[in-house]
């Protein structure tokens, strides 16, 4: 910080910031909308939607992604307030890292923090293997390309190293990339609509939307096949933390950023109610549309509906998973910088190597990368190699939320809410939230399919025990080194003589 902003009397944010122990280094340029456009990106509904629709059409057909889509965004509703509630009361960068940090200790920021990174793992996973999944279906539309495994593998990867470079060049690029994406979800699924709407001659019963059930697994009950649709709305209705993670980037953050959250979750849901919806009533050969050859379901949708150049030029427009990529590479590497600073993460000090030049932690990003493309190793021989990513991405990313809000529940009287809260609603909206990621967490372990097989294995469990077993191991390792040095009572106090 400049010796002119030191001397400069701290504004009402900055102050908020100091009383909580932490030191103001960031400008505060982004005003509500970047706080909630950053957010809208990276849950993306031009991304979940579009690579996990076989999968939801294929275990409980069109009823099952409808309603799914439905009842996960209002549990995203109730989570995503709980969290901006805490939020308001702890909005810095660190989000659910810190604030579980704050609220509970530092053994309960550690344990987030692992959940918080698997789940920044397994979405940068996903999102880069989606586009290799859609990329393909459009090369096959255009070249006559045959996707395999293997050449799915490869797309993948050369998508990963092409976010990796971007990510070298620093903030600026950043704020541009995320400000195309804002435009190009929002048009490019009104786009994608429309064209579902008026081109087709013939379209789905709404019976057929909203009441069609199929069983397409070995399980026997129909309520344990419809469980499974929830992973595509609860795979895409995650994300929003990304408003918290700018909070001290952001204007009067404690507003705007518990705002932020919400708008992305409300936009998002009713956005994407409208896209999947034109998806499924566009529909016209179900069986086709689920036993396509080349992995990609709304290609075959676009090509039956649209005709083969329209279908091309709509799977262009489904390449915006790539923006929300670039997103998900830039938290996970920023997770890791920040989160080595407490030498959580073995080999600690390498992963806070800062490029001169840029600014940008070049062995934090080569890590994420490194990390994606482990978990995205199962795919070269796994059917189900997308499910398992997303979930991954799901079982750490859901514990994360639901920690800082079980400790601000167990808190009771002693939170002191910030100026964005619940009122009397915090304690109901904040259990059904715990509940939910609770029985999500448990659901998403279970196998994909019974009786269990190579095929459709469901690696997140195995990647789950492991997370844990790591984040017990380096915290025991660790913790009796850990002197922190922001986020605690005598750094606020120490910051206040200092700065105030």
């Amino acid at each position: 910080m400049s010796a002119a902003r030191l001397a400069a009397p701290p504004s009402d944010d900055e102050k908020a910031l100091i009383g909580l122990g932490f030191r103001p280094q960031r400008p505060r340029r982004m005003g509500l909308f970047g706080n909630f456009a950053l957010s809208f990106s990276a849950i993306s509904v031009l991304s979940g939607p579009m690579t996990l629709l076989g999968l939801a059409l294929a275990t409980g057909g069109p009823a099952s992604v409808t309603w799914s889509w439905v009842f996960v965004g209002l549990m995203a509703l109730a989570t995503g307030a709980a969290l901006a509630e805490v939020t308001s009361a702890r909005p810095t960068s660190g989000a659910l890292y810190s604030m579980a940090s704050t609220l509970g200790g530092p053994r309960w920021g550690h344990y987030t923090g692992w959940f918080n990174l698997i789940g920044l793992a397994g979405a940068l996973a996903a999102a880069p293997y989606g586009v290799a999944v859609i990329l393909g279906g459009w090369l096959n539309l255009v070249f006559g390309f045959t996707p395999t495994p293997g050449k799915t593998f490869i797309i993948f990867a050369l998508v990963l190293l092409l976010l990796a470079l971007l990510n070298m060049f620093g903030a600026r690029l950043v704020s541009i990339v995320n400000s195309v994406s804002v435009g190009w979800h929002v048009l490019g699924a009104a786009v994608i609509v429309v064209a579902l709407t008026i081109v087709p001659g013939h379209h789905q019963s709404a019976g057929f939307v909203f009441g069609e059930f199929t069983n397409g697994t070995s399980r026997g009950s129909p309520l344990s096949v419809g469980l499974l649709g929830l992973l595509l709305a609860q795979h895409t209705l995650s994300g929003y933390d990304a408003s918290a993670h700018l909070s001290e980037e952001t204007a009067h953050a404690q507003i705007a950023a518990p705002r932020g959250i919400l708008y992305s979750i409300l936009v998002s849901w009713i956005t994407g109610f409208v896209l999947v919806i034109g998806l499924l009533f566009a529909i016209p050969d179900y069986s086709g549309t689920v036993n396509i050859t080349t992995g990609a379901p709304p290609a075959q949708v676009f090509t039956d509906a649209l005709g083969q150049s329209a279908a091309a030029a709509m799977l262009l427009v489904v390449i915006a998973q790539l923006f929300c990529a670039y997103a998900c590479l830039v938290s996970a590497s920023r997770m890791i910088f920040a989160f080595s600073g407490d030498g959580a993460l073995p080999y600690a000090g390498a992963w806070r190597t800062v490029s001169l030049r840029t600014g940008t932690p070049l062995n934090a990003i080569w890590l994420a990368v490194a990390c994606a493309s482990l978990i995205a190793l199962p795919s070269l021989w796994s059917t189900a190699a997308y499910a398992a990513i997303a979930t991954i991405n799901v079982l750490g990313i859901v514990p994360a939320y639901a920690i800082p809000i079980y400790l601000r529940l167990r808190a009771g009287g002693s939170f002191e809410p910030g100026p964005w809260h619940l009122g009397r609603w915090s304690k109901p909206i904040g259990w059904i939230a715990v509940g939910w990621a609770a029985f999500v967490t448990i659901l998403l372990c279970l196998p994909g399919a019974s009786p269990n097989r190579l095929g459709p294995f469901n690696y997140a469990s195995v990647a789950l025990t492991m997370v844990l077993t790591v984040a017990w191991g380096t915290w025991h390792r660790n913790h009796h080194t850990i002197t922190p040095e922001y986020g605690t009572p005598e750094a606020s106090e120490r910051l206040t003589r200092d700065i105030v």
